[in-house]
């Protein structure tokens, strides 16, 4: 997700009282400088926005819950070695699903989506400086509700976005300040690696294990004021494919070194935007092609081990002008998994309020990127739409086969990562 930059009358006080909404990567950030010198298409605050001061304190439990659902009957004939043996179609479908827990003020829908949508996966967002053991706090209450009638007994993905720069969800004490990436470019791959590893650390210790970051797209340093989404907030390892190969693969392996699996982002690359997808729709790329130096350098980070892939959600023209990418069969199944061979989880960007997907009902939007080979589907900003997302996906899964086999196949993926992240 894209930063978000706030208009002239913003006070200094708004500023610390409001969450920043996701943005492309899921990230949240305040915006440097007047509203005037962003390029079009730059977004402004909206409704989750977090303080800086924020604790993460409510408990989920604390929170009015749903009438419990009875526990699921497992569905299908899988052979009983099969990993998915003994799984109700409910929980398979959760495993899909990663929804938003708000730093400062969890609300009772993302509680009740793991407990009782049986969501298998939780991200971070907003802002808080209340340091690793408050945020340890946090995340231990959500992983408490696993249980064998909600997740299988399976751990969750704890997520978040610790970029750096302006791209930082969590501070204060046990947190380093992260600089941004076209600083963190400036250094030897070694010590951007060993640097990483210890931000890994702090993130591991805090219970995350799943940092959506780095951004691998591929940025024209002439142009780079006018990419709201990366160029304008030094998002991008530098300007060439050199650069962002050496180091975003170095921080990617400083984080897995610390038992954190980055998510590299966001393809095929968010660069050569001109407008940004959370405030902005029909936002396109009418620039990169399926051989493209932008595609090319996520290669090298599947090359790398990368596990993840974010999806963008803009709209490729000279791949797929018919959808975006984050919902085409021709990106994600041609190019992501056909041409680049990536056989890991595919995720998306934030779906649950981006401007550019709202042509589309939550569930919608879940079932079409399942549809197209995604594997999980982020609801971050917005984590109220995550029941309807999973109720749809089951919904369409009973009446559809083949989108059945689609929603196994990507259960088995995102399995096989959490226990390749565990061994």
């Amino acid at each position: 997700m894209t930063p978000r930059r706030p208009a002239p009358a913003v006070t200094l006080a708004l500023l610390t009282a409001v969450l920043l909404a996701a943005c492309s990567g899921a990230g949240t950030e305040p915006s440097p400088g007047p509203a005037s010198s962003a390029p079009q298409g730059s977004p402004s605050p909206g409704p989750s926005t977090v303080s800086p001061s924020a604790s993460p304190s409510a408990s989920p439990s604390a929170s009015p819950s749903s009438t419990p659902t009875p526990t699921p009957e497992p569905t299908g004939s899988q052979h009983p070695d099969d990993v998915l043996a003994g799984w109700s179609l409910e929980q398979k479908v959760g495993q899909l699903l990663m929804v938003g827990v708000s730093v400062s003020d969890p609300a009772a829908v993302s509680a009740e989506s793991v407990r009782d949508k049986h969501v298998g996966n939780v991200f971070l967002h907003g802002r808080s400086t209340a340091g690793v053991d408050a945020t340890r706090e946090l995340v231990d209450e959500y992983t408490s509700l696993v249980s064998r009638r909600s997740t299988h007994g399976t751990p969750l993905l704890v997520a978040t976005d610790q970029e750096g720069g302006l791209v930082q969800v969590l501070r204060g004490q046990g947190f380093s300040e992260i600089p941004k990436a076209t600083e963190q470019a400036t250094w030897k791959p070694a010590t951007l690696e060993k640097r990483a590893r210890g931000w890994g650390d702090e993130l591991a210790a805090a219970g995350v294990n799943l940092n959506l970051a780095p951004v691998m797209d591929l940025v024209d340093e002439d142009a780079a004021a006018d990419n709201p989404p990366i160029g304008y907030f030094g998002r991008n390892y530098g300007y060439t494919p050199r650069s962002v190969v050496r180091s975003a693969n170095a921080f990617g392996a400083g984080q897995r070194a610390a038992g954190v699996e980055p998510v590299i982002k966001h393809f095929p690359g968010l660069g050569r935007v001109t407008q940004n997808t959370d405030t902005d729709a029909q936002v396109t790329d009418d620039v990169t092609t399926r051989d493209d130096e932008s595609v090319r350098v996520f290669a090298r980070g599947i090359e790398a081990g990368a596990r993840y892939v974010m999806m963008s959600s803009a709209v490729y023209d000279r791949i797929d002008p018919d959808a975006p990418a984050v919902f085409s069969p021709v990106v994600v199944g041609d190019v992501l998994r056909g041409d680049l061979g990536f056989d890991g989880v595919v995720m998306t960007d934030d779906v649950s309020a981006a401007a550019q997907v709202q042509d589309r009902s939550p569930g919608e939007r879940a079932v079409d990127a399942v549809d197209a080979g995604v594997d999980l589907v982020l609801a971050s900003a917005d984590p109220s739409v995550a029941p309807a997302m999973a109720d749809a996906l089951v919904a369409k899964a009973r009446t559809d086969p083949a989108f059945a086999k689609k929603v196994d196949a990507s259960a088995r993926r995102v399995l096989a990562a959490k226990d390749a992240s565990a061994g």
